[in-house]
């Protein structure tokens, strides 16, 4: 089975890339797409793109153009609960569109990307992964030791923490303090991000799996002293451990 890879970041291309064997390039809607094997695993890589349009897009492809019947997304994102730290990691088992909904008395009434309560209603709310994949996710990285990121690079030179729990999607670079503790209350969301609210919605589309593995920068509303190039490069090569070794078991 082919599983495509989604990376945020460009170091993380890179890491995946050099250890793509037989790789061979198209490229399609300006996006690079690497077709090859990863440790001996049919994969596609590819940049995801900033924002739930253009991840849904690459998705898509990576689906119909490229036969993918499973996808990961890794990357960045900012921390909304304060007991993470930099550099440390958030699985998705659900994702939450928090900038869908219908507004109302200038209050978003958050609903279910994709349907309005009064034309196709839902008592949905996100997708969450299925259980039986979480269950096998989670007894491949237990016991899992990831490099630790360097204090240069935001880290407190330990091996990062992986978690279980929600991420957040939306088309919105949360930069504010009230914001992050208001999603943190309402939706009990461990990181927000940009993009996996929309590869979740496209891969349930086509009845395939999806993964969101996330990589925290910071506390979303803090500004960080961290060296953002070092700390590219240090999460890259903790997400690629990540993704490699999860490859295997989708």
């Amino acid at each position: 089975m082919t599983v495509g890879l989604l990376c945020a970041l460009p170091e993380e291309l890179t890491h995946l890339g050099v250890a793509l064997a037989d790789a061979r390039a198209t490229e399609l809607a300006h996006v690079r797409f690497d077709e090859g094997t990863l440790d001996g695993h049919p994969v596609v890589l590819a940049g995801a793109g900033m924002g739930k349009v253009n991840a849904a897009v690459v998705t898509t492809l990576l689906i119909e153009r490229f036969g993918c019947r499973a996808v990961v997304l890794s990357g960045v994102a900012g921390g909304l609960d304060p007991t993470l730290h930099v550099g440390d990691v958030v699985v998705a088992n659900r994702v939450i569109q928090h900038d869908a909904g219908l507004v109302e008395d200038d209050t978003l009434r958050r609903y279910q990307a994709g349907h309005v309560p009064f034309i196709n209603p839902t008592e949905a709310l996100g997708h969450s992964m299925d259980p039986e994949l979480l269950a096998t996710i989670r007894a491949r990285l237990d016991g899992m030791v990831l490099p630790a990121l360097p204090a240069a690079a935001g880290g407190a030179d330990r091996p990062p923490r992986i978690a279980y729990g929600t991420v957040l999607t939306g088309d919105q670079y949360v930069h504010c303090e009230t914001t992050r503790q208001r999603l943190v209350r309402e939706l009990n969301g461990l990181a927000v991000e940009m993009e996996g609210g929309a590869v979740a919605q496209v891969c349930e589309t086509f009845g395939i799996p999806w993964v969101v593995v996330r990589a925290l920068s910071d506390l979303a509303g803090h500004d960080s002293s961290l060296d953002f190039t070092a700390f590219a490069h240090g999460v890259a090569a903790i997400s690629a451990r990540l993704v490699r070794a999860l490859v295997p078991v989708l």
